[in-house]
C-alpha cells in the first residue's frame, strides 16, 4: 500500500516544473528552453533547481547539452503523462461548456480514412450525438506517440510488431495492400487493365510515402525483389492531399493503401495502375491504450468492428 507521506515531495510538485523539464529536454539546453518559455536562464535554473530538490536526485547531467539521468528519465515519463492528462481535461472541459459530455480523439493512417473510419464514425455519432470526436491523420509512428502522450484515445494503423505492446489492445479491422495511382496527367492514365511491371516504372517519377512508414518498407522490399531497389522517388510526402495535387499536374506515379486507392477511384481522382505482383501492406485495426477505461473508447472500437 503506498504511504502518503512518501510523496510528499509530490504535494509541492508543480505543473510549471513539469512543463519546463519537458521543454529543456527538448531544447537540450538551459538558454533554449528559457527563450521557449519566455522566461531568464536563471530563471529556468531556479526551476529545475526546486524540481531536483524536490525529488531528492539530480535529473540532468550538464554539458555543450543536458542530459537525462535515469532520474530524469521517470520524471519525464510522469510529465508527459500528466500534462497529457490535463491537456485532454481542458479538451474535455470545453467540450462540457458546449453542452457536450464526452471528446474522442482519434488518429489514423490513410487506409482507415477511406476505407472504415467515415461509416463508422457517422454512425457513432447518430448513435451517441453527445460524444464529440477529434480526428487526425499521420503515420502510425506517430499516432503510436500520440496514444503514449494520451494525445490520442484510439489509432486506426497497421498493425505491425508495436500494435502488440504491453500497454496497448487492438482489434483487428481488414486486410490491406499497396497500390500504384495515377492521375489524369500520367502517360499510365488510359491503361487499359494491362498489368506493368514494376521494373518499366523505374524511369518515371515516383511520389512515395516517407521512410520508415509501412507503405515505404513494403514498397522497397518489392522494388529490391525487382532488382531496382536503386529507385528514387521525385517527392516524399505522408500527405494525401499533396498526393492528391500532384497527381492532377504532373505525370507521376503515386503509391498509397489499397484502400485509399480504391476510394480516390471511385471519386474519379485517381486511377489504380495494375501490377503484376501483389505489394502486401497487412492488417489494418484500432489500437487503444489498456489502461483507458474510457466508455467513448469502448463504444467507438464496437462501431468500428460492425462497421
Amino acid at each position: 500500500m503506498i504511504k502518503i507521506d512518501d510523496m510528499a515531495w509530490a504535494r509541492r510538485l508543480k505543473v510549471k516544473h513539469l512543463e519546463s523539464f519537458l521543454v529543456l529536454d527538448e531544447a537540450g539546453t538551459l538558454t533554449g528552453a528559457a527563450a521557449r518559455m519566455h522566461m531568464t536562464q536563471s530563471a529556468m535554473s531556479h526551476w529545475l533547481a526546486d524540481l531536483e530538490e524536490l525529488v531528492g536526485m539530480q535529473l540532468v547531467t550538464r554539458g555543450r547539452r543536458v542530459q537525462l539521468t535515469p532520474a530524469g528519465v521517470l520524471v519525464k515519463r510522469l510529465a508527459i503523462s500528466v500534462l497529457g492528462d490535463i491537456s485532454r481535461t481542458h479538451k474535455e472541459l470545453g467540450a462540457v461548456a458546449k453542452g457536450l459530455t464526452a471528446r474522442l480523439q482519434i488518429g489514423s493512417v490513410w487506409a482507415g480514412v477511406a476505407r472504415v473510419l467515415p461509416q463508422a464514425l457517422a454512425e457513432f455519432q447518430m448513435r451517441y450525438p453527445h460524444i464529440s470526436v477529434y480526428m487526425s491523420e499521420s503515420p502510425f509512428t506517430n499516432l503510436l506517440q500520440g496514444l503514449a502522450n494520451k494525445e490520442l484515445d484510439v489509432v486506426v494503423g497497421s498493425l505491425d510488431a508495436r500494435a502488440y505492446g504491453d500497454q496497448l489492445e487492438h482489434r483487428e479491422l481488414f486486410e490491406d495492400n499497396v497500390c500504384l495511382v495515377v492521375g489524369k496527367a500520367s502517360r499510365h492514365w488510359d491503361n487499359d487493365g494491362t498489368p506493368v511491371r514494376l521494373v518499366d516504372l523505374q524511369h518515371d517519377n515516383w511520389i512515395m510515402p516517407p521512410k520508415g512508414t509501412l507503405t515505404r518498407t513494403q514498397l522497397d522490399a518489392a522494388l529490391l525483389d525487382q532488382g531496382i531497389s536503386w529507385l528514387q522517388p521525385k517527392v516524399e510526402t505522408a500527405a494525401i492531399t499533396t498526393l492528391q495535387a500532384l497527381m492532377h499536374t504532373g505525370d507521376y506515379v503515386g503509391v498509397c493503401s489499397e484502400a485509399m486507392a480504391r476510394y480516390q477511384s471511385a471519386l474519379g481522382s485517381m486511377k489504380i495502375l495494375p501490377l503484376d505482383i501483389q505489394i502486401r501492406f497487412g492488417p489494418v485495426g484500432v489500437v487503444w491504450n489498456r489502461d483507458n477505461h474510457s466508455e467513448a473508447v469502448r463504444l467507438f472500437v464496437e462501431q468500428l468492428t460492425r462497421s
